[in-house]
């Protein structure tokens, strides 16, 4: 005998399973009102309610499984979040960066290419996956220091940078949602004609102002990226996004994320273009299939409807998530204030409202102190740290064998990414902590510092 009468009558009890599934065992992972000193304090988590356990569940209901209905309707939304026409679900905010420099190398871009030689301005300080694209293509990454304590790219540094005849592009990340001087870097891309790409993978929800207009970071730029890795604003578990407003990178972003493909048609879809078996590409006899017709070398990166369910829910606590990540930032700050003889402080850029990421602290170096004990302290008392992502990328493994080749170049030096590498970690600020927690960590930090 049949349990339900209609499948709607089903899902509608299986939904009310799983949020009582939530509260009942779950709820405290992110109800974090009853801490005492001593408990655990990461430096980021999840945080979600029933209505994301009850998406993820819907969708497995779907059993889909691969890009499809949720995919879609994040995507619609999260444009409308960002005020911007094309956004694409990608696996991860790495492969988003991947997809995001690949698109410069299409052939339909023309003298505006990358090609291989052609050289990137970026910074050393920062995740690698903003730089691995550049040099797995066989472009020249340029590296450029950055400034403290807003710890990203020294503007003034650009037109040393510049070569007229290599440069084409300007590709930069936030840190740890601190916006970098958008509207110096995007004056110099407009007066050479290069391409910006924003990493916004840390810095979603934050804002910054040009001549009175604000916009979300992410969207000054041609291409933008984001993360929905667990730590980040949000989150799908895995996951990640690419966007533009242009509509030819938005068919080579979808093109490169769908295994290089030419054809655009939905997944599921047959023939949208209504040509699917009358055309000529490449040396393929006439007619071939456009479903297995290949213009560009591409990936298979697309996002898991399970994810884009998670996605759809958790975008509607972004607004809610940015506030209360200022809200820590700012509780901390004003905690330690009176330790800046011993560190430095980080500060948000001008015309700027960053959802911060982390807490940036410098150890300053005439205080006498050490990262490494500051930090050891700080870990005995059960909270989590974590470094400036690289440091310097030059000085990691990964560079051995490149290392002193003409597979990068420096523009200037490097100074004060070495500190960084050297003096710089930073601690958590994400919207599961409380007033309590932010006062404690304050507290430990202070005293760490004495």
């Amino acid at each position: 005998m049949n349990k339900w009468n209609n499948e709607s009558e089903a899902r509608s009890e299986i939904m009310s399973l799983v949020a009582d599934f939530y509260h009942q065992f779950r709820e405290q992972e992110t109800d974090h009102s009853d801490f005492k000193p001593g408990d655990r304090m990461g430096y980021s988590g999840r945080v979600y309610d029933e209505k994301d356990m009850q998406a993820l569940t819907d969708a497995c209901l779907d059993f889909w499984l691969t890009t499809g209905r949720f995919a879609s309707e994040f995507e619609k939304e999260f444009a409308e979040y960002l005020g911007v026409k094309h956004v694409h679900l990608v696996n991860s905010g790495s492969s988003a960066n991947l997809i995001a420099f690949s698109v410069l190398t299409a052939p339909e871009l023309g003298d505006r290419r990358i090609r291989r030689g052609d050289e990137v301005i970026t910074v050393a300080c920062g995740f690698p996956t903003t730089i691995n694209p550049i040099l797995q293509f066989g472009a020249v990454p340029v590296f450029v220091d950055v400034t403290i304590p807003q710890y990203n790219i020294d503007v003034t540094r650009l037109e040393e940078a510049y070569d007229p005849d290599k440069t084409k592009v300007v590709f930069l990340a936030h840190t740890l949602g601190n916006p970098f001087d958008i509207k110096a870097v995007k004056e110099f891309c407009d007066r050479h004609g290069l391409w910006l790409v924003e990493d916004n993978c840390d810095a979603l929800g934050s804002e910054y102002t040009i001549d009175g207009v604000t916009r979300l970071t992410g969207t000054w730029g041609d291409i933008g990226t984001s993360s929905f890795y667990p730590p980040h604003h949000m989150t799908m578990g895995e996951g990640g996004a690419v966007y533009t407003d242009d509509p030819l990178l938005s068919r080579l972003i979808l093109s490169y994320r769908d295994w290089g493909r030419d054809c655009y048609c939905p997944s599921g879809r047959d023939n949208t273009c209504g040509h699917r078996f009358d055309g000529d590409y490449g040396e393929l006899p006439h007619g071939y299939d456009h479903k297995y017709v290949y213009s560009h070398f591409g990936y298979n990166l697309k996002v898991t409807d399970m994810q884009a369910a998670i996605g759809v829910e958790q975008l509607k606590k972004v607004p809610g998530f940015t506030e209360k990540r200022r809200h820590n930032w700012g509780r901390l700050h004003k905690a330690l204030e009176d330790v800046q003889d011993r560190i430095i402080l980080p500060v948000p850029a001008v015309d700027s409202d960053p959802s911060w990421f982390g807490f940036l602290i410098s150890i300053r170096p005439e205080s006498g102190l050490v990262r490494r004990d500051v930090i050891e302290k700080i870990e005995s008392h059960n909270i989590q740290t974590r470094l400036l992502f690289s440091g310097n990328i030059i000085k990691q493994p990964c560079f051995d064998e490149i290392r002193g080749t003409d597979a990068y170049r420096v523009a200037g030096c490097l100074d004060n990414t070495d500190f960084i590498m050297e003096n710089t970690f930073w601690v958590g600020v994400y919207p599961g902590m409380t007033d309590a927690m932010i006062d404690y960590m304050a507290s430990v930090i202070r005293e760490a510092v004495k």
